[in-house]
C-alpha cells in the first residue's frame, strides 16, 4: 500500500498536564500530513482509546501527546498490542526517556556528560528528615515523570530543598535534584539518527520554564546558535549518542546546558515526542538544516514503517 493511501490517526489531547500543548501539536501535524494528501482522524487519547481506534482502524498512527500517557510508552503499549504501526520511539526507549533519572543513568554509564542528581521518593520521605545532596546548591527540583518544565523550583539551601519536595509530593510519588549548571541553554534535535543544527535559547526569566517554551516573546531562539564549530559538533555528538543509547527512532530533541566554567556540554533530558508548536525548537532547528515543517512530520511519519518498535 502506498504511503498516501494510508489512513493515519493522529492521537492529541490526552490526560497529561501538557493537554492544550498537545492539541496544538496534533493540529500541526494533522495539517502537514494534510498538505501531503494523507486521510487523517484525530482522536483525543482519552480512556475509550482502545475502542475508538478499533471503530477507526488507522494504518498508522502519529503520536502527538506530550507527558503522561502518550510519551511515556504507555500508548505505544496499546498499539503494539494493537497490532498498529507508529511513527517515533516504541515502548521501552519512551519510558526510559521519559523517566529522568533512568535516562540519567543510561547517560552516566555511557560516559554522556550531565549533572550530579539524587532521587528522593514519597514512600519513604519523611518531613522530619533533614535532606542531603552528594553535591553543593543551587540544585534544580522537578518531577522524575514530568515535561515541559512543569513542577520545577531552583533552590539553593536545605531549608528551601525541603519546601521544595515537600510541595512536589502533594503531586508526584518521585521527584529529583541535580546540580544546577549555570551556562547557555541549548538543543539539539535528531532526526533519522542525524544530528540537526543547535538551537540556542535565551529565556526572558530565570530559566526554560512551561511559560517560556509556549509563550509568543518570552524566549529567544538563535538557529544555528551562535556557538564555535567544535562545540556545536560536540554538542551534536553527545545528543546523538544519547538518542542511541536509549534507543530511540523518528525524532528527538536533547535539552543541553553549556557549562559557562568548563565549556562541557550537560546533558539535561531526552525528549521523544518533542513539541511541534508556533514556538517549538524541533521545526525551527529541522528548517535550519532545509527541511520543512510538512517533511519534518512525513519523516516522523515514515519510522512506523521502519522495524518492530517494542525493542525500541
Amino acid at each position: 500500500m502506498a504511503m498516501k493511501s494510508k489512513k493515519i490517526a493522529v492521537l492529541m489531547g490526552g490526560l497529561s498536564a501538557e493537554r492544550e500543548i498537545s492539541f496544538k501539536t496534533g493540529k500541526a501535524v494533522e495539517r502537514a500530513l494534510q498538505n501531503r494528501g494523507y486521510e487523517t482522524v484525530a482522536i483525543d487519547a482519552g480512556r475509550d482509546l482502545v475502542e475508538r481506534l478499533w471503530g477507526i482502524q488507522p494504518d498508522a498512527v502519529f503520536i502527538a501527546l506530550h507527558g503522561k500517557y502518550g510519551e511515556d510508552g504507555i500508548v505505544q503499549g496499546v498499539l503494539e498490542l494493537m497490532g498498529i504501526p507508529y511513527g517515533g520511539s516504541g515502548v521501552l526507549a519512551s519510558a526510559i526517556a521519559m523517566d529522568k533519572a533512568a535516562a540519567k543513568k543510561i547517560m552516566l554509564a555511557s560516559g554522556i556528560p550531565t549533572a550530579p542528581f539524587a532521587e528522593f521518593s514519597r514512600e519513604t520521605w519523611s518531613a522530619a528528615d533533614e535532606p542531603e545532596l552528594p553535591f553543593p546548591y543551587p540544585a534544580v527540583v522537578k518531577p522524575v515523570c514530568e515535561g515541559s518544565a512543569i513542577g520545577v523550583t531552583i533552590v539553593d539551601n536545605a531549608g528551601a530543598l525541603r519546601t521544595a519536595l515537600e510541595n512536589g509530593f502533594k503531586n508526584y510519588d518521585r521527584l529529583m535534584a541535580e546540580a544546577y549548571v549555570d551556562g547557555r541553554e541549548l538543543t539539539v534535535g535528531i532526526l533519522d539518527d542525524t544530528a540537526l543544527p543547535v538551537v540556542e535559547i535565551i529565556p526572558v526569566g530565570e530559566f526554560y520554564d512551561f511559560g517560556a517554551k509556549y509563550t509568543a516573546g518570552m524566549s529567544r531562539h538563535l538557529v544555528p546558535a551562535d556557538i564555535d564549530a567544535e562545540t556545536a559538533s560536540r554538542m551534536q555528538d553527545v545528543a546523538l549518542r544519547l538518542h542511541k543509547a536509549i534507543g530511540c527512532r523518528g525524532a528527538t530533541r536533547v535539552d543541553i546546558r553549556l557549562d559557562r566554567a568548563t565549556g562541557t556540554p550537560m546533558v539535561l533530558e531526552i525528549n521523544t515526542i518533542p513539541g511541534m508548536t508556533e514556538t517549538s525548537l524541533l521545526p525551527e532547528a529541522a528548517a535550519s538544516a532545509g527541511i520543512s515543517f510538512d517533511d519534518l512530520v512525513e519523516r516522523i511519519l515514515q519510522s512506523a514503517f521502519s522495524g518492530e518498535r517494542i525493542h525500541a
